[in-house]
């Protein structure tokens, strides 16, 4: 379908927004025909004027005034685009306008989402019009899920075929929290009750796999020789998304499990993180607490560039099954922006120029995009390794 634009990035006058454009306008392909979309056209004027110093002779995007409150902008704004990038949460607050109208509109949708109760409820309410008009729905494309979901596809790929697989993925990383994270994150912790609601409600929707076995493997794994260091299971969106790759591709075997940690250094240092997380979570229940808490961190703030240049993650993973044990990494620079900015970018380019399987729905990376989106993340800093394969 002919669109006038091939991507339009919504949020672009934010934190992230910017990281992302200032990506594209350095990254992608003179002839993306693309645009940046706001409340704020003044906003988005600066942004622009931002993005012209980077390469004068670049063609710079145009300008889109939308609002979430505002649906006819939004669905104006869906219609316009082949792809849209949405870095505006959190998405379970104003997220839902947008997705609702590129699945309406048969347009391609990605976001930064850690939220599972909003990517379950946008599941229930909006995978059946996106199957219908061929939109593919993408959540989760920056750390949160990026280097999880296909760190466990190409492990999976270096095991035999056909035998039960299980995978454990091991996490360490150094970076910073922006405002928007912040929002999003105390915003889920405030309503554990509807999460679960939400979860439970696509579980009866959506079902199992029929003939196969998938699950996400939640027992401790105090130390590992390959996350060097202690370990405890990290109950993020990521698990999720891994797992539901694997429900929809028979590549991952009869009966695939997944493990997903956090590793430190030193034992301390889990204690410290356990009981910081669970400090946060009880404030998110208290409403001055919790006022207390955002405030700590506007939206729209977000690490120096300083912050950004010496922060990095790793992620190791250990693969087994049908008598071959593999060990691979996914590695990159600071990952809640830095490298996050660069995923989403790559993931939208990859949406929109590469020849992929045919998909629609809410889908995962793996599943929408898979090896070309593999192959596309070393420009944005993501490398991919097979660091040791062994019979046993």
């Amino acid at each position: 379908m002919e669109r006038g634009h091939d991507i339009v990035l919504f949020g672009a006058t934010g934190y992230t927004g910017a990281l992302t454009a200032e990506y594209l306008a350095t990254n992608a392909p003179r002839e993306l025909r693309w645009a940046l979309a706001g409340r704020n056209r003044d906003k988005l004027e600066s942004v622009r004027a931002e993005l012209a110093e980077i390469d004068p002779d670049r063609p710079l995007p145009e300008l889109l005034v939308a609002d979430v409150n505002d649906p006819a902008s939004i669905r104006e704004l869906a219609a316009s685009a082949r792809v849209v990038i949405t870095t505006v949460g959190p998405y379970s607050e104003y997220g839902e306008p947008l997705v609702a109208a590129c699945a309406a509109e048969g347009t391609d949708y990605v976001d930064l989402t850690g939220e599972p109760a909003f990517v379950d409820r946008v599941y229930v309410k909006h995978h059946a019009t996106a199957v219908r008009t061929g939109a593919r729905l993408v959540h989760a494309c920056g750390f949160d899920s990026v280097p999880h979901d296909l760190g466990a596809l190409f492990t999976v790929g270096r095991l035999p075929e056909g035998v039960p697989l299980h995978v454990e993925g091991f996490v360490r990383a150094r970076g910073n929290v922006s405002g928007g994270t912040l929002h999003s994150a105390v915003g889920a912790f405030a309503d554990p009750a509807g999460m679960l609601a939400a979860a439970r409600e696509r579980r009866e929707l959506e079902g199992l796999p029929e003939g196969r076995r998938v699950r996400i493997d939640s027992g401790g794994r105090p130390r590992t020789r390959l996350a060097r260091g202690w370990t405890v299971p990290l109950p993020t969106l990521d698990p999720q998304v891994v797992v539901r790759s694997a429900a929809a591709l028979e590549r991952y075997g009869p009966d695939f499990s997944y493990g997903h940690y956090a590793a430190f250094r030193r034992l301390t240092s889990v204690v410290g993180a356990v009981g910081g997380a669970a400090g946060v979570m009880a404030a998110a229940q208290v409403p001055p607490l919790r006022d207390r808490l955002l405030s700590l961190r506007p939206q729209g703030e977000g690490p120096t560039e300083e912050q950004l240049a010496n922060g990095w993650f790793t992620v190791h993973f250990a693969g087994s099954g049908g008598g071959r044990r593999v060990h691979t990494l996914v590695s990159g620079g600071e990952p809640g922006y830095a490298a996050t900015s660069g995923m989403l970018a790559e993931s939208a380019l990859c949406l929109w120029q590469d020849d992929l399987p045919r998909t629609s729905g809410q889908v995962t990376t793996a599943v929408a995009m898979g090896e070309a989106l593999i192959r596309r993340l070393p420009r944005a800093g993501v490398d991919f390794e097979v660091l040791r394969t062994f019979e046993v």
